[in-house]
Order: structure tokens, then sequence, then C-alpha cells
């Protein structure tokens, strides 16, 4: 169980920080700045070191040829861990942590499954996560089941940086196609091979012909493709790079279109090329003649902590309460979030800066209490940011002579124009700067600093009662510390009392925590009374209170109960604002807590465009389905507005039930930052879908067809990937950080938003109908009520996809749509197809919205016009052939089977074939070739 906890905490560090916190860029045409990083579980072993290095450099030059000379990895960081032994090779990391890695090294998902993925949970064509690559993957030892790992990583690469999706497809492994015959799920079609059932116990391995679905009208369940392993085919790389000729990716002439794989789904039918040569990488490069140098590594080892705090105190700090909610939080920081083992400087500065402490190790309490004693108690003067960060550099050279990698976390209200003056110091610094803007004229050059620095950016408003600042502090956890170590936010929560002056309510504590559990209260005015009970009704005395920084706080010993504690807060005044803040960690560090991480999909953004609020909820790599997610967007000037994650799959949402909650921003009410807060609860409905794999994972090759044998894998154990287990309530809260938008109008304005984008249209024969099932759109997104929906169809699905306003036009007269969010469904009876030679119905949806804004067409869903051929006799089985043995090639590509047969026999074959063929022939040419 320890491994298992330490695996886990860096997928959790990572979680929603990949695609906007990587450090990786292109640099004349070589990925600079690329993360590999070890996870401490890991056993301390230096060949998985030299593996990666031979892993990346193969990848380099396959990625060179694949990419028509234009990509190569030119330099790549491995991140070792704090526990593996010291090296003198081993340098201190500069940005480069956990937090921003690429790759991550890691066990397994679960036991015996090494398969490699990628997280990526955006839009086509936006960057993914990161990537997973198990120890035994990175030493070679799955080679036969994933192909060479160069090659594999030049497959997860390209999810990973260019938003491509896989073109297999382990739920639909099987289609119809235009031929008339099941096909395997695959791009390019010219990649051959078997379909077969094949089972194996103990050394003894059975293979037979698949059997038709009478539901599906597909193959079963367990039937495989099996690729032959002798290929001509170049094509490609996102299918099965493992295939030795494979050295391509596909492109429009040769992508198959046809196939239900996540890359026609989610990339509306493109190649992978096409979305590749339409990435920014890609425009800004051109071929190159000669070939790339091998990568440059630098190995890095992960060491302790070291924070210095940089705090405004000018004369600005003195309104708004703003000095003492910044000790407030500050307080909350060093008692509560700052890790064991740390180091911690502070720093004050107005128009000059001043030492208040040089670095403290926290060991215990005392250390927490005496940076306690150094913080601002008054305010004045002006404002100079870099004289703050100057003295940081002295503070943080109190242990090494190099900073790098060490933390600034900078608080400031205020403006100041000579902040750009150090931007450039900063950058070769190797320190990271953490921006905290308090207000709404915070220095936004620093923003600058942050961004090159790798650090994070946070917003706090004056609005005390949405307990910004707290919840800004709190988010800075180590981008390096094991999880159990960490402090999960489990409350967040404001009121300002009026009439009432009472505030109750209640935090759930969960087995997976309750380890040195804090609860803080903050007010305004005059202390209030504060009541606490624990979950049998035991009420919580000793509260300490610290009347100057008015707050008070309590940690309950040891491990809290779980349950329901309750709270109730009376004020003593009228307009009191009155905060309650609770925290814990892990309980058990074999066992890994619930949490949660929030982020925004870029940091910042441009009036009218839309943005996407995420929100992902994990124990450990497993992710909770049924949660109630609600984030809250703060803007400049202190308005909220509230939103519903979902989980669906629709709208914003690309993946259902993935653990990743989603929804669309529109409601921009000014220019400037917002601040992201998330809040979740989990009650009877929540639940884990336990074993569920990442939809973007590689192919796992069941086998190779060698001389008509077929040379089998160890089969994958049998998984219900369905089982999903209740869960105990639980709840938490995440900072998804500031984000800037700009040209917000004052103007009243017209109707901006069309629904959006139905992206999971389903279709299924149903007799002579075909029905329908999709999520009903909003009418601003995925909010409000769409006006109608437009179904059109065709024969071709490129002629509906390329001219959707010319195709055949489904009445919809009685289909009212629904709430955004609602299941829709809709049944029709299909007319004539224009194409002389259709073998499919093709069907999209577009929708209007009251001010006739459509939206984009859905995903294209089909249904057969036949029943396809299988490729061999339903009713065979055979022994897996010794060797020597030939088993008939009937593959996706092979149409009809050699057989050796004595002459009569094959005479009778003969004439039962041509009678067969002449009663289709006559049962065909009684119903039209278009329609049912």
């Amino acid at each position: 169980m320890g491994l298992f906890r330490s695996v886990v905490f860096l997928l959790v560090l990572h979680l929603l920080q990949g695609s906007d916190t990587s450090l990786v860029q292109l640099n004349n045409n070589g990925y600079e700045g690329v993360i590999i990083a070890i996870d401490p579980a890991v056993p301390e072993d230096g060949r998985i070191i030299e593996q990666i290095k031979d892993m990346v450099t193969a990848a380099s030059t396959y990625l060179f040829e694949a990419t028509e000379k234009r990509f190569f990895f030119k330099n790549v960081s491995i991140l070792i861990p704090e526990n593996w032994k010291e090296n003198s090779e081993y340098k201190r990391p500069k940005r480069e942590s956990y937090e921003h890695a690429d790759v991550l090294v890691a066990p397994p998902t679960l036991p015996g499954r090494d398969e490699p993925y990628t997280k990526q949970f955006t839009a086509c064509g936006e960057k993914g996560e990161y990537i997973h690559l198990t120890p035994n993957f990175v030493l070679g030892k799955n080679e036969s089941e994933y192909g060479p790992s160069g090659r594999l990583f030049v497959h997860e690469w390209a999810h990973l940086r260019w938003g491509v999706f896989d073109e297999y497809n382990e739920d639909e492994p099987y289609y119809s196609a235009t031929s008339k015959k099941i096909e395997a799920t695959r791009c390019s079609t010219g990649i051959t091979g078997i379909n077969r059932v094949y089972t194996c116990q103990g050394d003894s391995c059975v293979t037979r012909a698949c059997r038709i679905d009478s539901k599906t009208k597909l193959y079963e369940k367990d039937c495989q493709f099996f690729p032959e392993k002798d290929q001509t085919e170049k094509a490609s790389i996102m299918f099965m790079q493992g295939i030795d000729s494979v050295v391509e990716f596909c492109k429009e002439n040769n992508h198959n279109r046809e196939a239900p794989s996540l890359q026609n789904k989610m990339c509306n039918s493109r190649s992978t090329w096409e979305v590749i040569s339409n990435s920014e990488d890609f425009k800004n490069t051109a071929s190159m003649v000669e070939p790339p140098p091998p990568p440059v590594f630098s190995l890095l080892k992960i060491s302790q902590r070291i924070v210095c705090l940089v705090l405004d105190k000018s004369g600005s700090m003195g309104g708004s309460n703003r000095l003492n909610r910044m000790n407030q939080a500050a307080k909350h920081f060093l008692m509560q979030t700052i890790e064991n083992g740390s180091w911690v400087g502070m720093v004050h500065f107005d128009s000059t800066a001043y030492i208040k402490s040089k670095l403290i190790q926290i060991t215990s309490s005392n250390e927490r209490n005496k940076l306690l004693e150094s913080l601002p108690t008054a305010a004045s003067g002006g404002t100079s940011i870099c004289r703050g960060i100057k003295s940081a550099f002295q503070v943080l050279t109190g242990i090494y002579p190099q900073i790098d990698g060490s933390e600034i976390v900078l608080l400031t209200d205020g403006e100041d124009n000579s902040a750009g003056s150090c931007v450039d110091e900063v950058k070769q610094s190797g320190a990271i700067i953490h921006f905290i803007a308090l207000g709404p004229s915070a220095d936004q050059a620093v923003i600058e600093m942050s961004t090159i620095t790798g650090g994070k950016h946070k917003y706090a408003s004056d609005e005390a009662a949405n307990n910004g600042l707290i919840d800004a502090f709190a988010a800075l956890v180590s981008g390096n510390a094991d999880l159990s170590q960490q402090s999960l936010q489990l409350e967040s929560k404001g009121l300002t009392l009026n009439n009432n002056l009472w505030m109750n309510g209640t935090v759930i504590i969960d087995s997976t925590v309750g380890k040195d559990t804090f609860f803080l209260v903050t007010w305004n005015g005059q202390s209030p009374t504060i009541s606490l009970w624990d979950p049998n009704g035991t009420q919580m005395e000793n509260f300490t209170v610290d009347t100057d920084s008015k707050i008070a706080y309590l940690s309950i010993p040891g491990t809290a109960k779980v349950g329901v504690w309750t709270y109730s807060l009376q004020a003593k005044q009228n307009s009191e604002i009155l905060t309650i803040t609770v925290n814990s960690r892990a309980a058990n560090s074999s066992v890994p807590p619930i949490t949660v991480n929030a982020k925004m999909n870029k940091d910042t953004n441009s009036f009218p465009s839309p943005m996407i609020v995420y929100a992902e909820i994990l124990q450990g790599f497993v992710p909770i389905l049924g949660a109630n997610v609600t984030a809250f967007i703060e803007s400049n000037s202190g308005k909220t507005e509230v939103l519903q994650l979902l989980d669906n799959g629709a709208g914003a949402d690309s993946f259902k039930n993935d653990g990743v909650y989603s929804r669309y921003f529109t409601a921009y009410s000014e220019n400037g930052r917002y601040s992201l807060k998330v809040r979740v609860h989990g009650g009877t409905n929540a639940a884990t879908r336990s074993i569920r794999h990442p939809a973007n994972r590689a192919a796992y090759i069941p086998g190779w067809v060698v001389d008509g044998k077929i040379e089998g894998n160890p089969p994958r154990p049998k998984i219900d990937e369905d089982t999903q287990t209740t869960l105990e309530s639980f709840s938490r809260t995440a900072s998804g950080g500031a984000f800037v938008v700009s040209n917000v109008s004052n103007l009243p304005l017209p109707d901006l938003y069309p629904p959006s984008q139905i992206t999971d249209l389903e279709a299924t024969r149903d007799g002579d109908n075909i029905s329908l099932t999709w999520t009903a759109p909003g009418d601003d997104f995925d909010v409000g009520k769409a006006q109608q929906y437009i179904i059109r169809i065709n024969g071709s699905l490129l002629d509906l996809r390329d001219n959707f306003d010319d195709a055949l036009q489904v009445n919809t007269t009685d289909l009212l749509p629904k709430e955004a969010n609602s299941e829709e469904t809709f049944a029709f009876k299909p007319g004539n197809i224009s194409e002389e030679n259709a073998t499919h119905i093709f069907i999209a949806i577009q929708s209007v919205d009251k001010s006739n804004l459509t939206s984009k067409v859905s995903n294209i869903a089909q249904v057969a016009l036949f029943i396809p051929e299988a490729d061999s006799s339903p009713d065979e089985t055979q022994p897996n052939p010794s060797p020597g043995e030939n088993l008939p090639n009937s593959g996706v590509s092979i149409s009809s089977l050699v057989l050796s047969v004595v002459g009569s026999v094959a005479l009778v074959s003969i004439i039962l074939s041509t009678a067969v063929c002449i009663l289709n022939k006559k049962k065909n040419s009684r119903r039209p070739r278009t329609e049912f």
C-alpha cells in the first residue's frame, strides 16, 4: 500500500496542470524543456534513466521522419526522486518540478496493466495534460504488447502536443463498412490481419472464428483483430505504431473516415495529419534539410522546499482591510499549508524592502510561531516590487548559493511602473514566482514573472466574504511534496451578516482525510461566538482567539472523527463579515485521499470568446462520478457567477464519466482579473469507476499473424470496467487560479452565443425507423434552451460534413428542444438517399437559438443499410495451429479462404456458392438500394 500511496501523489500533483503549465518550447524545430519525472515509488534503478534516454533518442528520429523532417527532441530534463541516492551527475532543478512534468514514469494504474496513456480531456487540436509510462514499459518488458518504446512515445506525444486521438476504439472495435463487410476500427484500412477469438488456459490456446452478435450485427465482444506481422502499409502511428512498416500519420488521402475511432468522433472525421498540420508548431516551422542532433539530457534531483514570502505593506494596503486580510491568509499558510521540512523566509516591501526573517526550517509549531511574529503590522509608503524580489533573492541564498527551484510568494495590491525592470533578472534567477494579486489594481507586469518562471497566478478581490485571499494562499502547496503531507481544503465559505446574525453549516470529514484537521474562523468587526460539534454531538472547545488579527482557530488532535461536523457562528454586530475555512491531511499514508483540482482552459481571453471551466475529482487514479460540482467565478469588482459543472460528455465536456466536470463560461461582466473556486459535495449518488481506463492509451497488440498463424501475447486480465463502488459522503473546495479578460463592452450587445455543438449523437436502426439520442444544448452554448433542431441525412459522410445545408432534411416539426443537458430522443423513417450506391445513412444535427444563431454541425452518426458479412464461418472452431500448420487468412482485407480439398468437395462448394449469390441478387433487386 505504501507503494500505491507514492504512485498516486504524482498523478494528483499533475492533474489539470499539463496543458497550461508545461514548460515545453519549440525552438528551430526542436522541442526544449521536456520534463520526464520518475515517481518516488519507483525503486532506484539506474537502468530506468538510461532506458529513458534510449527511448527519447529513438523517438526523436522516428518523430523527425514521421513529421516529414520537421520536429525532434532537442533537450530533456529527467527528474530524479528525492529518495534516490545522491549522484554527482544530479543537479538542482530550476523551474522543473513534478507539477510541470510532461511525462510521468510511475507504477501502473492497475497491477499488471502496464499500458501507456495520455491524460487528455480537451477538444481536438488542444494540448493534453501528461503522458503516463510505467517502469516495466520503460525497461522494455512490454515491447511485444505495445511495440518499441521510442515509437510508442511518438504516439503519445501526438496526443499530448497536438491533441489528436486514437484510431482504434476498444469500445467499438468493429463497424459495418461500405464494402458491406465487418471491418476492424483502424487507419488505414491497408493494414491487414484476421479477426479471431483467442482464448488460453495455461499454455493451451484455442482460436476460433468470430460469431455475429445478434443485437449489434457485428462481431461478438471477445473478437479481436490480429494484424499481420509483415505489412507494407505506412500509416498510421495513431492506430498501431508497433507495426514495423508504420512510419506515418494517416493523411487525407488514406484516412479511414468510416471507422468509429475517437479521432473521427473528436476531430470531425479529419485525419491526424490534417490536425497536426493545423497546429501552431507546424505553422511556425519548415522542413529541415539536415538530420537533427541527438537529444541532450539533464539529470535533476528534487530537494527540500525553500520559500520566501514577499508581502506588500505599502500605503494602499491600509485600505479595504487589506493588510489584516493578508495577515490572516499568511497565518493560515504558515500554520497549516506549508509542509514540515520546508524552509521559509520573509520580506516586506513598500518603496524599499526589509528582510524580516532569514530562512527557517519548519520542524514544529515553534518555527511556525516565530514566522507569525514577522508579519507586517502597519501599512505605509510606495510600491517597489523589484526591491522586494531582490531582497528575497538574498534570503534564498541562505542555504544554497544558487536559488534554482526556490519559490517566492509575492503578494501586492498596487501598480509599479518599474516592475518590468527586473523581469530578465527573475527569468535568469532560477526562482519560481507565485503571484497573488489583491484588489483591482495589482500590477499586471508580475503576471509575466509568474508565467515565465512556471509559478501560479492567484487573485483575490476586496470582497472578504468570498474568502479569496485565504483560498489563494491555501492553494500554494508544494509541487513536489507527497500527497499525504499536503493540506487539502474541505470547506471555504463566507457571509456578510445583516439582519440574521447567524452563520450555520456543516463540514464532512470522510475516511480518506482527518489528520491535522484545522478550523479557521475570521471576522471583520468583533469576535463572534463560535460553536463546533463533532459527529457524535460533542462540542469542541479551546479555539485559540487572536483578536489583533481577528482570527480564531482550532487544530483537532490525532485523526478527526469521520462524519458530519456542525458549526454555528453568531456575529456580535450587523454588517459583520464571517468566514470559515477547514483543512485536513490524509488520514492514512497508504490510502490516497479524494482530491479536487480546478482550472480554466486558458489564462487570458478576449471577449466574446467563451472559456471552459474544468474540475477533476479523483481518489488516487480513480475518477469520482456523480458528485455535485459548483464553480464560483469572481470578477475584478467581486461579482460572482455560479455554474454547475457536468461530466456528461456533452457541451464543453469531452468525455463522459472520466471524473472531469466541465462547463462553458460566457458571463463576463467587466475587464480585468477573474478568479475560479470550485466546491464539491459527494453524497449517496457519488461513485468511483475504479477500473475505467483512460480514453487515450496505446493499443494493446493481442498478437501477430506470422505465416498464417497467430502468435498471441498473454491476454490481459478480464476486468468489468463498468464496476462502480458507492462512496461515503465527502466535501472539498479548490482554488482554480486567476485569468484575465479583455475587450468586454459596457454597451448592450445582441445575442452573441449560439447553442453548443452536439457531440454525443448516436443512431440505431429499429425496424424501418432510425432512432436518435443526444444531449440537449442550450440557447447560449450549454445554458438555456435551443429553439429548434435541424436534422439532415446523406448517403455520403463527406458530403454531409462538408455540405450540410444541401443534405436531405428530416421533418422535425414535432421535436421541441428540452432544457440544456437533458436527454433527447427522436425517431424517423428515412426517405430516399440521392447516392446510387449508398450503403449507409449518415445523420447530423444543427441547433438553432431564438436569435437564429446556429450551432456547429454535430458529430456524424451512421446506420448501415445492410447486414454485414462475416469473413469466415461462425461455427469454425480450432486449436491454435502448431508450428507448420497454416491458419486460414480471412482477415479484414482478405475476402476469400484458400481451401485445399479434393476435387469433388470443391465442385460442390462452387455450386452452393453460386446458388447463394443468385438468391441474394434476387432479394436485393426487390428493394431500393438507397433506403430501407
